[in-house]
């Protein structure tokens, strides 16, 4: 693995680690993210209100079984994924969790199960583990059976990915991870390891990297979490070996070190993280962004980072105060929600776990 050096070679970008008074490490500074090339071009949106106020957390959901993916419907209402279930809930502030849909075909164990949804009109979109793959389906909670739009992609105990989101270009991305086989992260032909770039139906999308292939960035170990920001530019949230976690800023065809790469390196095939943690620090998996901040949620961490794209001193909030924080997310109204992961088997239960927490837009 590559040794850490203070100043990104790639994109101009300077990601610092610097000392407090007393010795330790302080939060690493990130430098104002810079306009890229293959940045997806965003499509008019409803402004939101605010910024997620941190100060005021409301507990609007208790006693999730593993809650994993996390997606809005129109109405401002959440579609939530139970992993080893395979159920999906719906919830409101106000009301409580009801099943709306259960995802036929899942085969949890380890870190495989019901993973990543996303909405887009009437359908929902769900990436799970089956018996000899992963897999995407699509489904209208109004009932009927899910149509299988992508699979094949290798499942295994371990790093099977799941992050799902629509961008700002109306494409499917998907996070995938290496099933602990890391030459597959390396090879444009092999789904695993990448993100992927599909049309609603699956296919691979117009204007990809490799024509015919689903293929728009590769060299990832295991990607659980994806967000855009206003400006179009896509982060990719990437969980490191064994040293370093990693943010990136995802470009197109762009290859991002794994296996050969963990962290920052002088390697100029590889793109530089904006910013990386100790993997004590964060094991980061979902993120959203709101303004002109990107939220990360940390598993081992146990903390919700926040990175500044305009620059400056990462910061970490609520230490150990909730558990392992899975998925965050940005709501029509411009609240945040975080889910908690202290169910999966390796987090400590608190009474009322997992839970869903919102924090509304001031």
């Amino acid at each position: 693995m590559t040794i850490t050096r203070l100043a990104a070679a790639a994109a101009g970008l300077a990601v610092l680690t610097a000392c407090s008074s007393d010795g330790s490490a302080a939060p690493p500074t990130v430098a104002p993210v810079p306009s890229v090339t293959g940045a997806v071009t965003p499509a008019p949106a409803p402004s939101v209100p605010g910024t997620p106020d941190l100060g005021a957390p409301e507990t609007i959901a208790t006693g999730i079984d593993v809650p994993w993916g996390l997606a809005f419907r129109p109405d401002g209402s959440a579609l939530v994924a139970e992993r080893n279930t395979g159920r999906i809930l719906e919830i409101a502030p106000g009301g409580e969790p009801r099943e709306v849909y259960r995802v036929p075909g899942v085969e949890a164990g380890g870190e495989g199960g019901l993973l990543g949804l996303a909405v887009r009109d009437d359908w929902v979109y769900a990436y799970f583990t089956a018996s000899a793959d992963n897999r995407i389906v699509r489904f209208k909670v109004a009932g009927g059976e899910p149509e299988v739009i992508f699979d094949g992609i290798t499942r295994g105990g371990r790093h099977n990915g799941g992050r799902i989101a629509f961008g700002p270009d109306g494409m499917l991305y998907v996070g995938t991870g290496d099933a602990s086989e890391e030459s597959r992260s390396q090879d444009r032909a092999d789904p695993s390891g990448k993100i992927l770039r599909l049309t609603p139906e699956g296919r691979p999308a117009p204007g990809n990297p490799w024509a015919g292939s689903p293929v728009w960035s590769l060299g990832h170990r295991n990607v659980q979490g994806i967000a855009w920001d206003a400006q179009g530019r896509m982060y990719g949230i990437e969980f490191g070996q064994n040293r370093w976690d990693e943010v990136n800023v995802i470009e197109a065809g762009k290859n991002y070190g794994w296996p050969e790469a963990e962290g920052r390196t002088d390697d100029d095939r590889y793109v530089n993280p904006i910013v990386q943690w100790g993997t004590d620090e964060a094991s980061p998996s979902g993120a959203a962004v709101a303004g002109d901040t990107l939220y990360v949620a940390a598993l081992r961490g146990e903390r919700l980072w926040t990175v500044p794209l305009g620059g400056g001193s990462t910061k970490a909030e609520f230490t150990g105060r909730y558990g392992r924080l899975r998925t965050v997310a940005v709501a029509p109204d411009g609240s945040l929600w975080l889910t908690t992961s202290n169910t999966d088997g390796r987090g400590d239960t608190r009474d009322g776990d997992d839970r869903i927490l919102r924090f509304p837009a001031k």
